[in-house]
C-alpha cells in the first residue's frame, strides 16, 4: 500500500514538472494580440536576450528560455536587430525567430517630448514622412471621429485633441495613415488617464478638460521635475481667489512663438487664452502634458506660493506676495 503510494506520489510529481516545465516555456500570454518591437544589441549573450524579452513580457521565466536555448543549440546563433514579437509566441517561436534573423524593419522610432503642441507633432510626424501635417491637424481638431473608441473624449469642453495625443516614444510603421497614428496616440493616454487619477480627478471636482488644461500650463512653465508641484500649487491658490494665471505659456501658445520674454502688447493680446486678461482656465490644453505633470496638477504642493519667476538656470523663485516676487524679478531679471 505504501509502495503504492509513492508510486503514484512519484508520477504526479513528474507530471506536475512538466506541466510546470512547458508553463513557462510556453507564451506569455496566449489570448494577447498585441506584439512588442524589441532591439537585440550586437554581442548579446542569450542571458542579456533573456533579461530583455523578460523586461518587454515575452517570456515568463529567464532561467527556462536560456534553459531551452542551450538544449536546442539556438543560444550561439541569435542574430542581433530590431524584431517584432507576438506575445503569443513560445519560447521556441522566440528562439526560431531570433536565429532566423527576420529583423522588423519597416518602422520608425519618433519621439514626441512633454509640451509639444498638436501643430509640433504634427510638424515633426511629416519630417519623418509620415503624415499630410494639415490632414493630421484636421483629424485632430474633429474629435467626433474618435469619440465611439475613446470614451473620455464625450466629456464636456473637449473640442480638439489638442493636449490628449500623449507624448512618447513611437515605433511607426511606414503604412500607418494620419488616423491609426492618432489612435495610437489616444490609446497611450488612456492607458495612462488610469482609475487613480479619475478618482483624484473627482475628489478635486475638475473636469478631464480642465485637469489636461492645467496640466498643460504646468508642462510649459515647469523644466524641473521638483518643481511641477510647486507650480502647480501657484496655479491652484490663485484659482482659489479668483485671481488671474497669468501664465507666458498661454500667451505664447495665442501669438505662436514661444518668446523668452513677452511684451506689454502680447499680454494685452485679445484671446481667451490669455490668462493675464482673463480669470481661470482657458477654454482647453495649450500642448500635450506629460504623466508628470498630469499628477502635479493632480497633488500640488501644499505652500501658500501666488509668484513665481524663471531664473537663468531654469529654475524659479516663488513668492508667496507681491513685493517680494517684484524683489525676486529684480534679481533674476533685472527689472
Amino acid at each position: 500500500m505504501i509502495k503504492k503510494r509513492s508510486t503514484i506520489l512519484i508520477i504526479l510529481f513528474i507530471f506536475t514538472t512538466i506541466a510546470y516545465f512547458y508553463n513557462q516555456i510556453g507564451p506569455y500570454d496566449k489570448k494577447s494580440i498585441d506584439e512588442v518591437i524589441v532591439k537585440i544589441p550586437k554581442g548579446s549573450s542569450v542571458y542579456e536576450v533573456a533579461d530583455i524579452l523578460f523586461e518587454n513580457h515575452l517570456i515568463k521565466s529567464k532561467l527556462f528560455f536560456v534553459n531551452l536555448s542551450r538544449i536546442t543549440n539556438k543560444d550561439k546563433n541569435i542574430k542581433a536587430g530590431t524584431y517584432k514579437i507576438p506575445q503569443y509566441f513560445s519560447n521556441k517561436e522566440i528562439l526560431e525567430l531570433l536565429n532566423s534573423g527576420k529583423i522588423y524593419k519597416d518602422f520608425i522610432i519618433v519621439t514626441i517630448p512633454e509640451g509639444f503642441e498638436l501643430k509640433q507633432i504634427a510638424q515633426r510626424l511629416e519630417q519623418q514622412g509620415l503624415v499630410d501635417k494639415n490632414k493630421f491637424i484636421d483629424l485632430a481638431n474633429d474629435v467626433d471621429n474618435f469619440k465611439r473608441e475613446f470614451d473620455f473624449l464625450n466629456e464636456e469642453g473637449i473640442t480638439s485633441l489638442e493636449g490628449y495625443l500623449f507624448p512618447d516614444t513611437y515605433y511607426l510603421e511606414k503604412t500607418f495613415s494620419e488616423e491609426a497614428i492618432i489612435r495610437l496616440m489616444l490609446r497611450r493616454f488612456s492607458e495612462v488617464y488610469n482609475k487613480e487619477i479619475r478618482q483624484r480627478q473627482k475628489e478635486l471636482g475638475l473636469s478631464l478638460n480642465e485637469l489636461i488644461t492645467l496640466s498643460s500650463i504646468i508642462e510649459r512653465e515647469a523644466k524641473l521635475d521638483n518643481e511641477r508641484a510647486l507650480i502647480s500649487a501657484v496655479f491652484h491658490n490663485r484659482m482659489k481667489i479668483d485671481m488671474p494665471l497669468q501664465s507666458c505659456a498661454t500667451v505664447q501658445y495665442v501669438i505662436g512663438e514661444r518668446k523668452a520674454i513677452l511684451s506689454n502688447s502680447d499680454i494685452q493680446i485679445d484671446s481667451p487664452y490669455n490668462t493675464y486678461k482673463n480669470k481661470g482656465l482657458p477654454p482647453g490644453p495649450i500642448a500635450s502634458p506629460g504623466e508628470a505633470s498630469i499628477k502635479a496638477a493632480l497633488y500640488p504642493a501644499d505652500v501658500d506660493y501666488l509668484y513665481f519667476v524663471a531664473k537663468k538656470d531654469g529654475s524659479h523663485s516663488f513668492a508667496t506676495n507681491y513685493n517680494d516676487h517684484l524683489k525676486n524679478r529684480r534679481e533674476n531679471l533685472g527689472r
